[in-house]
């Protein structure tokens, strides 16, 4: 996005020396325990700090979260010329919101499963974490690189990936097995139908014009790279793509590259019948999954529950059953999701008519929201 945007950026601590690396650490910590403002957005109890992406400015801005950098760059008129979400068509604007943060939620769950389960035998993301860290951990890095992948792999319930009793990964060394969960239903089928019918529906978008709606590069563009190009250093997941989808590997790579040459300023946008594989898409995975855990937080709030998140999920605190594409999971109740389906519903509800209906054609029936809910971000 910042590349789009034409602002010259730094990726730290890979690009950084070694104060500059513990300023911005000491920087981002102070963030998240609130002693430094954000400049975007505001935060209220059911938002969660991620571990990335934050950006930094030289002039005091504080950010987190991909979709919020995105709005605040339109915001500040870094993308004047052609913003990432598009002001001049309602429906427009709200299909390119849809499909970010239906990868921003549940495209996370299927770049972590390619990753620690797909490519579980050859991927190095513990290696290039170590790379990375080095300027800022010096001769520590490589114990956090041999650290990282092990915390994943346990993390992998979590983020809805379970293994199957009949699943064989005996040739890993254990702690890089991905992992059973007692009560919880396997899901690896689940995840890796989502996948496939995630890039089904991609691969004749991409194939048949340079971005997600047309001629413009748009925050659905960077959400669908950000989760699918996680994959790129993953040898057998991205070999996977290649063969499935061709067209979607090749735009991940012009994108990693910084080919953008064929975005055009003034180019035309469109939400169309081309569209309706990936709506379909959403509408069986993200948007059951919004609605299912909202419900859950609901009733576990209602019944006074107040520890949610990983937290919650490590204690075996505010879990919930549901299901998606026919399949069973279980998972933990999500503030922080709570808070983007809320947000997406109050965009919803202003929507006008007209564009409404457009999007309830796409998404066969359009949002609902499950039970009542308390209106106000931080209701």
């Amino acid at each position: 996005m910042l590349r789009f945007a034409g602002v010259p950026c730094r990726w730290l601590p890979a690009e950084g020396r070694f104060a500059e690396a513990l300023s911005f650490a000491r920087r981002r910590a102070r963030v998240v325990r609130g002693r430094l403002p954000l400049a975007w957005p505001p935060k209220d109890a059911l938002d969660e700090f991620p571990l990335v992406p934050f950006l930094f400015g030289p002039h005091g801005e504080n950010l987190y979260d991909s979709s919020a950098i995105g709005v605040w760059l339109d915001a500040q008129g870094h993308t004047q010329a052609s913003p990432m979400l598009p002001s001049d068509d309602a429906a427009l604007r709200f299909a390119v919101r849809l499909v970010d943060e239906a990868l921003d939620e549940f495209g996370l769950y299927l770049a972590h499963h390619n990753r620690w389960v797909v490519a579980a035998r050859d991927n190095d993301a513990g290696v290039r974490l170590a790379r990375e860290m080095r300027p800022l951990l010096g001769s520590l890095a490589p114990a956090l690189g041999c650290s990282f992948p092990p915390r994943q792999v346990r993390r992998l319930p979590y983020l809805l990936s379970v293994a199957p009793d009949a699943a064989d990964f005996s040739d890993l060394p254990r702690r890089l097995r991905p992992p059973r969960r007692p009560g919880f239903p396997p899901t690896h089928t689940l995840l890796d139908d989502a996948y496939a019918h995630l890039v089904g529906a991609l691969e004749p978008l991409l194939g048949a014009q340079p971005f997600l709606f047309g001629e413009r590069f748009t925050l659905a563009d960077a959400s669908v790279y950000g989760q699918l190009g996680m994959n790129r250093a993953d040898a057998s997941a991205h070999a996977r793509l290649q063969r499935v989808a061709p067209e979607v590997h090749a735009w991940l790579e012009r994108i990693a590259q910084g080919k953008l040459s064929d975005h055009c300023l003034d180019g035309q946008l469109a939400l169309d019948a081309a569209h309706a594989p990936l709506f379909a898409w959403i509408a069986a995975t993200f948007v059951p999954l919004m609605q299912q855990n909202h419900a859950a937080w609901e009733r576990h709030r209602s019944h006074g529950e107040k520890r949610f998140n990983e937290e919650a999920f490590d204690a075996g605190r505010a879990l919930y059953d549901g299901v998606l594409l026919g399949w069973p999971f279980r998972s933990v109740a999500k503030t922080f999701q709570v808070r983007v389906w809320l947000d997406l519903l109050d965009e919803w509800d202003l929507l006008p008519g007209r564009a409404r209906s457009q999007l309830e054609a796409a998404l066969q029936g359009g949002l609902q929201p499950g039970p009542a809910r308390p209106r106000g971000r931080a209701a």
